[in-house]
């Protein structure tokens, strides 16, 4: 699977890509179908802690899923997203 990360308005560095690709590479495991992945990273302008977003689309052989999540660090947004992916996966089983 490829996987496409694209951070928006700010460099994201080694550690943080690294950790993406382990976190999108698991979902393999849950559907062998998956093509490759496209992740944006987003800091949004709020007045909240919570303003950093994750997007992931997976395009797949069934057909694309996608899930956006916002949280404190990218990290914790990118966990979100991947568990709301799993889930969308067991759905379409």
């Amino acid at each position: 699977m490829t996987t496409k990360i694209q951070s928006v308005h700010f460099d994201a560095d080694k550690k943080l890509i690294q950790f993406i690709e382990e976190k999108v590479n698991k979902l393999t495991r849950f559907h062998s179908g998956i093509i490759h992945s496209d992740i944006v990273l987003k800091l949004e302008n709020a007045s909240d802690n919570a303003n950093k977003i994750a997007e992931i689309k997976l395009h797949t052989n069934n057909g694309d899923l996608f899930a956006k999540k916002q949280d404190k660090s990218f990290e914790a947004a990118v966990d979100s997203a991947v568990e709301a992916l799993r889930r969308q996966i067991d759905k379409n089983k």
